[in-house]
């Protein structure tokens, strides 16, 4: 295997390992759906039929599909598949054996691996951090005792100028570069239950964070809705102008048929050599946008956040995602299964159901 198809597999994200399984739950079909039993889901296509209608449900069974076999084959945690689903399965409903496997899996990466042989990346401290912070506040409201220890832990991967080193796999937008990463760790720190921003350790960390903002200005309009998201859990990382700004940026980039396109939220250039598609809107830039909007303080009422609830519930595929077009390159779109959870954010953040 050549170097370069060497890091493309690292990138691939394998940020964890995979131990154990648990008891069944039942999928939309009635099969048994575990780690040890969930098989992998259809490829991401584009051409894969609309639903006949809208199903939260439906959609719920391919994150949980998903993620289980993600996380059983790949042995591994990625920002695309478990652990945008353990952000946003908990929006639905978290007392399920999906869920508690996937939860289970990655806490056991936390005392398992990392006290044996140390992260693989910094990014992998990062993202468990946020996975786990996020979920905790979606879950119990309580700061789990190994959620503390991934947040902790966090400060010791951190960069003197407040960033972290992040994968750069050209895999925009969350495995290109710096920004994302810092972004992420503010979530982790603002989600996390129990004040753990006010701690000494997240007071110095986030003070580090803030001056790596001023000092790498977000250069993509999903790294400045990042940072809305990221000042909804603390307002002080962005001030009023710029959150208004980034609210009406989003808002421009909607499509006439109520959607938004992921490759109008940055000038990324693709791997292969193909142009963006700019023109079709999409369900990673829909579930985003909607999401970002709502925690933004827009009501769900607004005819924006209106306008991308009926995109989504029009374009939902048989299969119970959404799809995204990869903007690496066109093959296997993962970027669909967070497409998919931001999607059923979005859509539990406007109280549909």
């Amino acid at each position: 295997m050549k170097a370069v198809h060497r890091r493309a597999a690292a990138c691939i994200a394998c940020f964890g390992v995979w131990v154990g399984t648990s008891g069944p739950i039942r999928d939309v079909q009635g099969e048994d759906l575990t780690l040890a039993t969930a098989t992998r889901p259809a490829p991401n296509a584009v051409d894969e039929p609309r639903a006949d209608r809208f199903s939260l449900d439906k959609a719920v069974a391919f994150l949980d599909q998903a993620s289980l076999e993600w996380t059983a084959s790949r042995k591994c945690f990625t920002c695309h598949t478990n652990y945008a689903y353990l952000m946003a399965r908990p929006a639905v409903s978290a007392e399920n054996t999906a869920h508690r496997e996937v939860r289970a899996e990655l806490e056991k990466l936390v005392t398992g691996r990392w006290a044996e042989s140390g992260p693989r990346w910094d990014a992998e401290v990062v993202m468990t951090a946020a996975a786990l912070a996020i979920n905790d506040r979606a879950t119990t409201g309580k700061l789990h005792a190994i959620t503390r220890q991934a947040l902790d832990r966090m400060w010791t991967v951190q960069r003197g100028d407040g960033g972290f080193n992040w994968l750069k796999c050209k895999w925009p937008p969350m495995e290109s570069d710096d920004h994302f990463g810092a972004t992420m760790a503010a979530i982790a720190v603002g989600a996390a239950p129990e004040d753990y921003s006010k701690t000494e350790s997240a007071r110095a960390g986030l003070a580090r964070i803030k001056a790596y903002f001023v000092s790498e200005p977000a250069a993509t309009v999903h790294h400045r809705a990042m940072l809305v998201w990221a000042g909804s859990y603390l307002p002080e990382l962005v001030d009023g102008a710029a959150r208004d700004a980034t609210i009406d940026e989003i808002r421009s980039l909607q499509k006439e048929d109520g959607g938004w396109a992921l490759a109008t939220f940055g000038a990324w250039e693709r791997s292969d050599g193909a142009a963006q598609d700019v023109a079709s809107s999409d369900g990673y830039a829909t579930g985003f946008a909607v999401y970002v909007l709502r925690q933004a303080g827009v009501p769900a009422d607004a005819p924006e956040i209106q306008r991308g609830v009926a995109w989504l519930k029009a374009n939902q595929r048989a299969s119970g995602r959404w799809f995204t077009r990869s903007l690496f390159k066109d093959g296997n779109h993962f970027i669909s299964h967070a497409g998919s959870a931001f999607a059923v954010m979005a859509l539990a953040a406007c109280d549909v159901k």
